[in-house]
């Protein structure tokens, strides 16, 4: 959200006329003809670049003002703001052209930057980018004394080989290929001349250059990397760190392909043994092709930098600097041992003994992922053991970290990166939603879309319940994650500090640590799934927890379990069986009385609930009698009715639409009788009309549910058909009483009696009455529809007519 102030500014900017646009337009160009650069230019250039960047279309400024800016852009002699400005603005108009943008490239590295921007986010095609691309070819091939132009060069050769890879040849490949070998194995080891001032009555002195320092304060005997450290720095260091910091992007965009000289063709032969592989050496680094060499230079770059990550930095902005170098050079020795296997054998060793160290170190958590990939990726041909260290990363990482947004975020990607692979060959991956859902539960805004995507390879038919339960307990799970940080901040003597968070915070972190609730919370923070679907008295957690239900993060996180549920019931629809789908007709029915009390969440949830529930039953409709028992208990309670009435409509129609002899062998009359029974003592008791009565707090909808499912038992069993023709006459006085009149609308009333008539009707043809009420099970096949011979609207206009030639079956 933005300030008020800065609201205005944004809609003034978008509301300007085109005429007014052209008016301002035409008094920067007369400001930019000045020669010197007032404020006046600098504040309308800043006016001109909200409004361009303040809408979603681009705006069309006048052409001379756009050739204007692009001479300030050219111009090596314009101010640093002013270069900033024009580019902005250029990148956000209507597009030049870009082959003019390009007619004139400048040599002045500020200039070309800024140029160069321009046209990455203009060009449309790989064409506008070819000259942009033979300059900075020109450039890199050339050696200025300053080196500047290079230095800006490599970040715009990474923007632009990743969008168009096939702009290089492969010439041009090697050749930056060569460059990159030089900048990052023969960067000079001592430090850049700085000057300093020789005293009141001397002039500045150059110092002589110092050594170079590793992070602990130690002189450096190495090749210089990334984490040398000095107070100033030579041109070709400068060019060290710019080329690691493309090495990734470059081998992935081009080394792909593996090599094609023949040389090393023939050296491939040699090298399939295991001893050529760990022996293989620098020094026959000279006979590689470029690629090749840069592949071994990358890699020695890299293990040095893991070499000096072990080392105790002096401060800690060096740390974190040592922890970025680990989780980029890990990736870089990744991508190389998949290019190449011979280097998994030399890079094993290196990476166990990293693992080791960081191992058990949380800070160093997201450096363990790049360490995974390596394992997941190459410890079979190794032939190593990667079981402990996913244990490891399963199991404490989400324990321990759950409340770090990157981590979390980088612990999703790498699961939905790698969910195939590890579905397969990682054991507990499957087994570790309940700790993969402490990242959501924590973050759920910033993590919904990927969990939506990871939710199918986390189903499994053997955890399947579980992960129902486990979703529907989300924001227990969030409210418990919320407690726990809190409890492990405020002591539980300080009470004055407990009061501070609230008292309904405060009475829920009393319950947190209390033993004899401790059973309850320890199973919501498992580790890992497999030791039960849920837990007894889950009645009593939600009311342990009930303070928490207003936390904001509890109830976004409870916003996101209905977008979770429709992902779970779309995938294990796909996987279950016959066993599997009667537990979730089971668990659907308890746990829509059992939901933690948010507001709005009980209902979202079970409309989720009565969705699935008819994919359910229309996937497999011999669940209504196989949970015939359950079923019937939950019809035959008019208390449903006013906790969960959507549900229960649902429970009521798929009752009328799947018992049936057709569907099932098994149901016996016995069984649609009962049914039959409780469903008209349910409608019974909502319908009693009383004078004393309060309006009835149910739709309508209901009432004509439960009188559709009367109508369409009775036809499956025909000796029910004169009772439920003699309850449908009485739905007139119902829904004629004072009472419901005063709740519904004329026109819900008017669709019970209509409702109830139609019924009568076609109960008085019984055999017609089960043809319309119930269809075969291939009643929505093209056939019935099509057929003009046996199709359902022919039925329909058959039933019609009959019922026109006896008005007695006409409603009165």
């Amino acid at each position: 959200m933005y300030a008020a102030a800065t609201e205005s500014l944004i809609k003034q900017a978008r509301e300007i006329k085109e005429e007014e646009l052209q008016r301002f337009c035409g008094r920067i160009f007369k400001l930019l003809h000045t020669k010197d650069v007032s404020g006046d230019t600098v504040d309308s250039l800043q006016r001109l670049q909200l409004i361009v960047s303040a809408t979603k279309y681009a705006r069309e400024l006048p052409s001379d003002l756009v050739l204007k800016l692009q001479t300030v852009l050219h111009s090596s002699s314009c101010p640093e703001q002013l270069l900033v400005l024009s580019s902005s603005i250029i990148r956000e108009s209507v597009p030049p052209s870009v082959h003019s943008l390009c007619s004139d490239l400048s040599q002045d590295s500020r200039t070309f930057s800024y140029v160069a921007s321009v046209v990455l986010s203009q060009a449309g095609n790989r064409e506008d980018v070819i000259p942009l691309c033979h300059h900075l070819l020109k450039s890199l091939e050339s050696r200025l004394s300053d080196g500047l132009i290079s230095k800006h060069a490599l970040p715009i050769l990474s923007k632009m080989t990743t969008a168009y890879p096939e702009i290089l040849t492969d010439d041009q490949v090697n050749l930056v290929s060569r460059k990159l070998v030089d900048w990052l194995r023969y960067a000079s080891m001592q430090q850049g001349a700085s000057m300093s001032s020789g005293g009141f009555f001397s002039g500045p002195r150059t110092r002589q250059p110092a050594p170079l320092m590793e992070v602990d304060g130690v002189v450096t005997g190495d090749f210089f990397t990334v984490l040398c450290v000095g107070q100033s720095y030579t041109e070709d260091q400068w060019m060290n760190m710019y080329a690691f910091s493309m090495i990734k992007s470059w081998l992935l965009t081009y080394d792909t392909d593996g090599t094609t000289n023949t040389e090393s063709d023939d050296r491939s032969e040699v090298d399939s043994s295991v001893m050529s592989m760990v022996s293989a050496t620098s020094s026959s680094s000279r006979l590689l092709s470029p690629k090749e060499r840069l592949r071994e230079k990358a890699f020695e770059y890299c293990q040095r930098l893991i070499e000096q990550s072990d080392r105790k930095a002096l401060k800690r902005m060096d740390t974190e600097l040592q922890k970025a170098c680990i989780i980029e050079s890990v990736s870089i020795i990744d991508i190389i041992c998949g290019e190449d296997p011979s280097y998994v054998y030399r890079a094993f060793p290196c990476i166990k003994a990293l693992y080791g160290r960081l191992n058990g170190d949380f800070t160093y958590a997201r450096a363990l992922l790049p360490i995974a990939q390596f394992y997941l990726n190459h410890s079979e041909t190794a032939a190593v053991d990667s079981e402990a260290v996913f244990c490891q990363l399963f199991s404490h990482c989400p324990t321990e970290q759950f409340n770090d947004p990157m981590l979390a975020f980088e612990f999703v990607q790498f699961c939905l990166l790698n969910s195939s692979v590890l579905q397969d060959r990682v054991a507990n991956y499957r087994q570790s939603f309940p700790n993969l859902l402490k990242f959501l539960a924590w973050n759920s805004s910033g993590l919904i879309a990927e969990f939506v995507e990871l939710l199918p390879s986390l189903v499994a038919p053997d955890t399947a319940i579980e992960l129902l339960h486990t979703i529907l307990d989300l924001p227990c799970l969030a409210a418990t994650l919320d407690l726990q940080q809190r409890s492990a901040c405020y002591q539980a003597s300080d009470r004055t500090t407990w009061d501070q968070q609230g008292a309904k915070v405060a009475a829920s972190l009393d319950a947190f640590r209390q033993p004899s609730y401790r059973g309850f919370f320890l199973y919501i923070l498992r580790p890992e799934a497999g030791t039960g679907d849920t837990i007894d008295r889950l009645k009593l957690l939600h009311d342990i927890l009930a303070d928490m239900a207003e936390s904001p993060r509890v109830v976004q996180c409870a916003q996101v379990v209905p977008v979770l549920l429709h992902v779970y019931f779309n995938t294990v629809t796909q996987k279950a069986d016959e066993k599997l789908m009667n537990q979730l007709l089971l668990v659907l029915l308890e746990r829509s009385s059992l939901l933690y009390n948010i507001k709005t969440f009980n209902a979202e949830v079970q409309k989720v609930f009565s969705t699935h529930l008819q994919a359910l039953c229309k996937l497999h409709p011999p669940l209504i009698v196989d949970q015939s028992r359950e079923i019937l208990e939950f019809a035959g309670s008019p208390a449903n009715i006013y906790s969960k009435e959507d549900f229960y409509t649902h429970v009521v129609w798929v009752i009328g639409e799947f018992l049936s002899v057709s569907y099932d062998p098994r149901c016996t009359v016995e069984l649609i009788t009962s049914f039959f029974e409780s469903l008209e003592a349910v409608l019974f008791e909502i319908t009693q009309v009383r004078q004393s009565a309060s309006p009835p707090s149910y739709s309508p909808r209901l009432i004509t549910v439960l009188m559709t499912t009367l109508a369409k038992l009775a036809t499956r069993s025909q000796d029910l058909i004169p009772r439920a023709s003699l309850f449908l006459s009485k739905m007139r006085v119902f829904a004629r009483s004072g009472p419901v009149m005063a709740c519904y609308s004329e026109e819900d009333t008017e669709e019970i009696i209509t409702r109830a008539h139609e019924l009568i009707n076609l109960l008085k043809l019984p055999n017609v009455a089960q043809f319309v009420l119930a269809p075969s099970a291939g009643g929505d096949g093209p056939r019935w529809h099509r057929d003009t011979n046996a199709s359902l609207p022919q039925a329909m206009r058959a039933v019609s007519g009959l019922l026109h030639r006896h008005s007695s079956f006409l409603p009165t």
